[in-house]
Protein backbone atom coordinates (compact mmCIF):
# COMPACT_ATOMS: atom_id res chain seq x y z
CA UNK A 1 0.00 0.00 0.00
CA UNK A 2 1.36 3.60 -1.15
CA UNK A 3 0.70 6.66 0.46
CA UNK A 4 -0.84 9.23 -2.05
CA UNK A 5 -3.20 10.05 0.09
CA UNK A 6 -2.62 9.27 3.21
CA UNK A 7 -4.50 11.13 5.81
CA UNK A 8 -6.58 11.84 3.92
CA UNK A 9 -11.19 11.58 4.04
CA UNK A 10 -12.71 11.19 0.72
CA UNK A 11 -16.49 10.67 -0.05
CA UNK A 12 -17.07 8.80 -2.74
CA UNK A 13 -20.66 8.02 -3.99
CA UNK A 14 -22.23 5.33 -6.40
CA UNK A 15 -19.55 3.50 -4.24
CA UNK A 16 -21.35 -0.05 -4.39
CA UNK A 17 -20.32 -1.00 -7.70
CA UNK A 18 -18.35 0.25 -11.12
CA UNK A 19 -16.51 2.98 -11.77
CA UNK A 20 -17.11 4.15 -7.63
CA UNK A 21 -16.27 0.80 -6.33
CA UNK A 22 -12.83 0.76 -7.97
CA UNK A 23 -12.28 4.37 -7.21
CA UNK A 24 -12.79 3.53 -3.25
CA UNK A 25 -10.75 0.48 -2.99
CA UNK A 26 -8.20 2.49 -4.87
CA UNK A 27 -8.33 5.38 -2.92
CA UNK A 28 -8.01 3.63 -0.06
CA UNK A 29 -5.16 1.49 -1.47
CA UNK A 30 -3.42 4.77 -1.46
CA UNK A 31 -3.59 5.78 2.07
CA UNK A 32 -7.17 7.75 2.22
CA UNK A 33 -10.33 6.71 4.77
CA UNK A 34 -13.19 6.44 2.38
CA UNK A 35 -16.56 7.34 2.96
CA UNK A 36 -18.44 4.65 0.58
CA UNK A 37 -22.16 5.80 0.04
CA UNK A 38 -24.81 4.02 -2.44
CA UNK A 39 -28.08 3.21 -2.17
CA UNK A 40 -27.74 -0.45 -2.03
CA UNK A 41 -26.52 -1.53 1.46
CA UNK A 42 -24.87 -5.14 0.64
CA UNK A 43 -22.97 -3.66 -2.30
CA UNK A 44 -22.01 -1.24 -0.18
CA UNK A 45 -20.57 -3.32 2.30
CA UNK A 46 -19.01 -5.93 -0.29
CA UNK A 47 -17.16 -2.82 -1.03
CA UNK A 48 -15.78 -2.03 2.32
CA UNK A 49 -15.07 -5.08 2.97
CA UNK A 50 -12.84 -5.37 0.24
CA UNK A 51 -10.66 -2.52 1.50
CA UNK A 52 -10.65 -4.06 4.98
CA UNK A 53 -9.17 -7.77 3.71
CA UNK A 54 -6.20 -5.27 1.90
CA UNK A 55 -6.03 -3.37 4.79
CA UNK A 56 -7.26 -0.02 4.10
CA UNK A 57 -9.77 2.10 5.83
CA UNK A 58 -13.35 2.88 5.02
CA UNK A 59 -16.95 3.37 6.46
CA UNK A 60 -20.20 2.38 4.41
CA UNK A 61 -22.95 4.87 4.92
CA UNK A 62 -26.15 4.46 2.72
CA UNK A 63 -27.84 7.46 0.41
CA UNK A 64 -29.58 8.01 -2.22
CA UNK A 65 -28.17 11.21 -3.95
CA UNK A 66 -31.51 12.29 -5.09
CA UNK A 67 -32.82 12.78 -1.28
CA UNK A 68 -31.25 16.19 0.04
CA UNK A 69 -31.96 14.99 3.57
CA UNK A 70 -30.18 11.73 2.61
CA UNK A 71 -26.99 13.53 1.35
CA UNK A 72 -26.54 16.13 4.23
CA UNK A 73 -26.63 13.00 6.50
CA UNK A 74 -24.07 11.85 4.85
CA UNK A 75 -21.57 14.70 5.49
CA UNK A 76 -22.88 14.67 9.13
CA UNK A 77 -21.91 11.10 9.84
CA UNK A 78 -18.39 11.65 8.22
CA UNK A 79 -18.33 14.88 10.20
CA UNK A 80 -18.72 12.65 13.73
CA UNK A 81 -16.12 9.98 12.09
CA UNK A 82 -13.33 12.09 10.82
CA UNK A 83 -12.21 15.51 11.76
CA UNK A 84 -12.35 16.72 7.77
CA UNK A 85 -12.94 16.41 4.62
CA UNK A 86 -10.49 16.43 1.56
CA UNK A 87 -11.88 14.66 -1.46
CA UNK A 88 -15.23 14.40 -3.35
CA UNK A 89 -15.90 12.43 -6.17
CA UNK A 90 -19.77 13.08 -7.59
CA UNK A 91 -19.96 9.61 -8.96
CA UNK A 92 -23.17 8.37 -8.79
CA UNK A 93 -25.59 8.55 -11.82
CA UNK A 94 -27.73 6.61 -14.20
CA UNK A 95 -29.18 6.27 -17.13
CA UNK A 96 -33.08 5.55 -17.21
CA UNK A 97 -34.40 7.00 -20.22
CA UNK A 98 -33.30 4.94 -23.79
CA UNK A 99 -35.84 6.31 -26.22
CA UNK A 100 -36.44 9.33 -28.25
CA UNK A 101 -37.65 12.61 -26.78
CA UNK A 102 -41.33 12.39 -28.63
CA UNK A 103 -41.52 8.67 -27.26
CA UNK A 104 -39.91 9.08 -23.81
CA UNK A 105 -41.48 8.37 -20.29
CA UNK A 106 -41.50 11.29 -18.52
CA UNK A 107 -40.66 9.56 -14.77
CA UNK A 108 -37.70 8.36 -16.65
CA UNK A 109 -36.75 11.47 -18.31
CA UNK A 110 -36.77 13.62 -14.83
CA UNK A 111 -35.41 10.22 -12.80
CA UNK A 112 -32.32 10.39 -14.94
CA UNK A 113 -31.90 14.20 -14.46
CA UNK A 114 -32.56 14.14 -10.45
CA UNK A 115 -29.77 11.88 -10.43
CA UNK A 116 -27.37 13.04 -12.55
CA UNK A 117 -27.54 16.78 -12.41
CA UNK A 118 -29.49 17.38 -8.77
CA UNK A 119 -27.77 14.54 -7.35
CA UNK A 120 -24.03 15.87 -8.22
CA UNK A 121 -25.49 19.49 -7.03
CA UNK A 122 -26.97 17.93 -3.46
CA UNK A 123 -23.32 15.96 -3.36
CA UNK A 124 -21.57 19.01 -4.14
CA UNK A 125 -24.06 21.84 -1.73
CA UNK A 126 -23.75 19.99 0.90
CA UNK A 127 -20.08 19.23 1.16
CA UNK A 128 -18.92 22.90 1.06
CA UNK A 129 -18.87 23.94 4.54
CA UNK A 130 -16.48 20.96 5.49
CA UNK A 131 -14.35 21.72 2.54
CA UNK A 132 -13.62 25.58 2.83
CA UNK A 133 -11.83 25.50 6.36
CA UNK A 134 -8.57 23.48 4.34
CA UNK A 135 -9.51 23.14 0.62
CA UNK A 136 -9.93 19.98 -1.06
CA UNK A 137 -10.68 18.49 -4.01
CA UNK A 138 -14.41 18.04 -6.27
CA UNK A 139 -14.56 15.55 -8.98
CA UNK A 140 -17.49 15.22 -11.01
CA UNK A 141 -17.77 11.74 -12.74
CA UNK A 142 -19.11 13.09 -16.29
CA UNK A 143 -19.86 11.89 -19.80
CA UNK A 144 -18.92 12.40 -23.47
CA UNK A 145 -22.35 12.49 -23.95
CA UNK A 146 -22.79 15.65 -22.12
CA UNK A 147 -20.15 17.22 -24.87
CA UNK A 148 -21.82 16.11 -27.72
CA UNK A 149 -24.85 14.11 -29.23
CA UNK A 150 -24.50 10.76 -30.36
CA UNK A 151 -27.99 9.54 -31.15
CA UNK A 152 -31.99 10.11 -30.52
CA UNK A 153 -31.96 8.04 -27.56
CA UNK A 154 -30.29 10.15 -24.60
CA UNK A 155 -31.59 12.84 -24.42
CA UNK A 156 -32.10 12.84 -20.72
CA UNK A 157 -28.49 11.87 -20.07
CA UNK A 158 -26.93 13.72 -22.46
CA UNK A 159 -29.17 17.02 -20.88
CA UNK A 160 -28.29 16.00 -17.42
CA UNK A 161 -24.45 15.33 -18.28
CA UNK A 162 -24.27 18.84 -20.03
CA UNK A 163 -25.88 20.21 -17.17
CA UNK A 164 -23.74 18.93 -14.72
CA UNK A 165 -19.99 19.95 -16.95
CA UNK A 166 -21.39 23.75 -16.73
CA UNK A 167 -22.21 23.47 -12.91
CA UNK A 168 -18.27 22.31 -12.54
CA UNK A 169 -17.61 25.47 -14.51
CA UNK A 170 -19.65 27.64 -12.21
CA UNK A 171 -18.78 26.10 -8.83
CA UNK A 172 -15.38 26.34 -9.31
CA UNK A 173 -14.97 29.85 -10.13
CA UNK A 174 -17.53 30.07 -6.87
CA UNK A 175 -15.04 28.33 -4.61
CA UNK A 176 -11.77 29.08 -5.80
CA UNK A 177 -11.07 32.07 -2.91
CA UNK A 178 -11.67 29.14 -0.29
CA UNK A 179 -8.94 26.96 -2.26
CA UNK A 180 -11.52 23.68 -3.62
CA UNK A 181 -10.85 22.86 -7.21
CA UNK A 182 -13.70 21.41 -9.02
CA UNK A 183 -12.94 19.48 -11.81
CA UNK A 184 -14.68 16.57 -14.17
CA UNK A 185 -13.48 13.33 -14.96
CA UNK A 186 -14.93 11.84 -17.97
CA UNK A 187 -13.67 8.41 -18.43
CA UNK A 188 -15.46 7.32 -21.38
CA UNK A 189 -16.61 3.64 -22.37
CA UNK A 190 -16.06 1.48 -18.90
CA UNK A 191 -17.47 -2.11 -18.45
CA UNK A 192 -20.40 -1.17 -16.03
CA UNK A 193 -24.20 -1.43 -16.09
CA UNK A 194 -25.03 1.55 -17.98
CA UNK A 195 -22.68 0.29 -21.20
CA UNK A 196 -24.05 -3.76 -20.33
CA UNK A 197 -26.05 -3.11 -24.40
CA UNK A 198 -23.02 -1.21 -25.71
CA UNK A 199 -21.68 -3.33 -29.08
CA UNK A 200 -18.27 -3.23 -28.79
CA UNK A 201 -17.68 -4.87 -32.07
CA UNK A 202 -19.24 -1.77 -33.65
CA UNK A 203 -16.10 0.58 -34.76
CA UNK A 204 -18.06 3.05 -36.82
CA UNK A 205 -19.88 4.44 -33.39
CA UNK A 206 -16.49 3.93 -31.26
CA UNK A 207 -13.19 3.87 -33.40
CA UNK A 208 -9.84 3.34 -31.43
CA UNK A 209 -12.35 3.71 -28.10
CA UNK A 210 -10.77 2.13 -25.26
CA UNK A 211 -13.61 -0.02 -23.64
CA UNK A 212 -12.06 0.30 -20.09
CA UNK A 213 -12.18 -1.84 -16.77
CA UNK A 214 -13.94 0.47 -13.90
CA UNK A 215 -9.97 0.04 -12.57
CA UNK A 216 -8.68 1.90 -15.26
CA UNK A 217 -10.20 5.24 -14.38
CA UNK A 218 -8.10 5.51 -11.00
CA UNK A 219 -5.22 6.74 -12.21
CA UNK A 220 -6.95 10.26 -13.44
CA UNK A 221 -8.88 10.29 -10.21
CA UNK A 222 -5.72 9.88 -8.36
CA UNK A 223 -4.15 12.10 -10.18
CA UNK A 224 -6.96 14.79 -10.09
CA UNK A 225 -7.37 14.25 -6.14
CA UNK A 226 -3.54 15.14 -5.92
CA UNK A 227 -3.29 18.39 -7.49
CA UNK A 228 -1.91 21.68 -5.68
CA UNK A 229 -5.07 23.76 -4.49
CA UNK A 230 -4.29 26.51 -6.53
CA UNK A 231 -5.80 24.43 -9.73
CA UNK A 232 -6.45 23.03 -12.06
CA UNK A 233 -10.15 24.14 -11.28
CA UNK A 234 -13.02 24.09 -13.53
CA UNK A 235 -11.79 21.66 -16.12
CA UNK A 236 -12.57 18.67 -18.10
CA UNK A 237 -10.65 15.78 -17.83
CA UNK A 238 -11.06 12.91 -20.66
CA UNK A 239 -9.84 9.31 -21.06
CA UNK A 240 -11.91 9.36 -24.45
CA UNK A 241 -9.87 10.36 -27.21
CA UNK A 242 -10.44 13.86 -28.79
CA UNK A 243 -13.34 13.41 -31.64
CA UNK A 244 -15.41 10.73 -29.65
CA UNK A 245 -16.47 13.44 -26.60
Amino acid sequence: MTNQLKGKVAVITGAGRGIGRALAIGFAEQGASVVCAARTEAQLDETVRAIHDAGGGAIAIRCDVTSAADVERLYAETRDQFSALDIVIANAGGNFSRASVEDSDISDWELTVHVNLIGVYYTCKFAIPDLKGQGGHIIVVGSGVGHRVVDDAHSAYGASKAGAWMFVRALAAELRQYNICVNELIPGLVQTEITADVNRSDESAFGVEWFKTPADVLPLALFLATQPLTGPTGQSFSLMRRDSQ
